[in-house]
This record gives C-alpha cells, structure tokens and sequence, in this order.
C-alpha cells in the first residue's frame, strides 16, 4: 500500500503532538512536520485556524482530510493502519485501555497545559508557585489513579504500548519538567523507561526533536 502524503502541525513541546509523534513513528509513517510555535501565538493566526477553529495543535492532513485532537487522530490512524493496533480487540480490555488514556487525555494534560498556564496568569494574576502547586496536584491526582490501574502487565495496555502508553510518555516528560515527585509511580516509571527504550517512542521524544 502507498502512502499518502501526511503533514503534522506540530510544536515540539506539546504533549498532544508528542503523542501523535509517538503514533505516527509506531505505525512506521514519514510525515512532514510543520512547526506552530505556540509561545509565539502562531496557532492563533487566521491561516492557522484555517485549519483548525480551535487554534490547537497538533493538526494532521492525511487522505485529503484535516483532522483535529490528538485521540481523533490516533484513532484514525489506528483503523486506517491497524498494525500494530492501540487498542485491544477484546470490548472490556479496549474500555479498560481507553479508560487509562483519557486520564490523562482529559483529567491531567488540559488544566495543565500552556494556555491553561497563561489564563491562570494573566487572568487571575496566579504567581508562579502557585501555578506549579496546580501543575503538580493535577499530575499527582491523576497518576495515583494511574498506578491503582497499571497491573503487572509491562505496559499499560497490555504486552506492547498502546493508546494510554502513548499518553503516559508526553504526561511523564511533563511531570519531570515540572519536578513533580515521581517516587510514588513506580510502575508508571517502569512503563515509561520501557517505553522510552524502544526507538519508535524515543524519535519523538522533545528533546529529540528540538524547537523549531
């Protein structure tokens, strides 16, 4: 089969796009990477949301098609290249796996990210310890389900990464940046450094990629 044509835009320390790295690279996708820088309000520009209403990233052109959010598109390159596939066949063990992801898709990364950070600041005059307080009891929240759930399985969906995998890496990278205490993970640790090794995972990684 040939590949189509596929642009990502992308800025390099988004958790949304890094996930989407993540799953292009697991598909084993080239793509051309289009940077938005979104310290400097790049996504906010008409052309841009052109693209995309909300002004987000990451935006992925394929098939003739924008697609938006980061789940929506992993989602359609999952049932578009099935191998290797995000999610388990099984109904309770796919629930179980999307259950993982969106804790941290929906609970941890949106108050936490950077135009959340802004607001807080430049709304509601939140200082900075402040602000990093906020960053961490989120994290810790969502990560003390996180590992409740993880089981002994070497990932978080099951055998090999799958969709709550790909959402763990960039949330963990996140914490680390923001010198929240991981002592208390320690399977969400091993999840990571095991997901980290593989060199599909590692590609995408910020540090990786550098900024535009």
């Amino acid at each position: 089969m040939t590949q189509p044509t596929i642009r990502l835009h992308d800025y390099w320390r988004s958790s949304a796009a890094f996930r989407v790295r993540i799953a292009l690279n697991l598909k084993g996708l080239a793509y051309e990477a289009v940077p938005v820088n979104l310290l400097a309000s790049e996504q906010k520009s008409e052309a841009y949301r052109a693209l995309d209403p909300q002004g987000l990233v990451p935006t992925l052109e394929i098939d003739g098609r924008v697609l938006i959010q980061s789940l929506a598109i992993i989602d359609y390159l999952d049932q578009r290249f099935p191998e290797p596939a995000f999610l388990p066949a099984d109904p309770a063990a796919r629930a179980d796996a999307m259950g993982k992801a969106l804790i941290i898709a929906c609970d941890i990364h949106p108050v936490n990210n950077l135009r959340m950070m802004r607001w807080l600041k430049n709304e509601l005059d939140v200082d900075d310890d402040a602000r990093n307080r906020w960053t961490a009891h989120w994290i810790a929240e969502g990560f003390t389900a996180l590992e409740a759930l993880a089981g002994d399985t070497p990932f978080l969906a099951g055998d090999r990464p799958g969709l709550p995998d790909i959402c763990l890496v960039p949330q963990m990278y996140n914490a680390r940046r923001n010198a929240v205490p991981l002592e208390a993970y320690p399977k969400l640790v091993a999840i990571d450094a095991r997901c980290t090794e593989i060199e599909a995972i590692a590609a995408a990684h910020p540090d990786r990629i550098g900024p535009p």
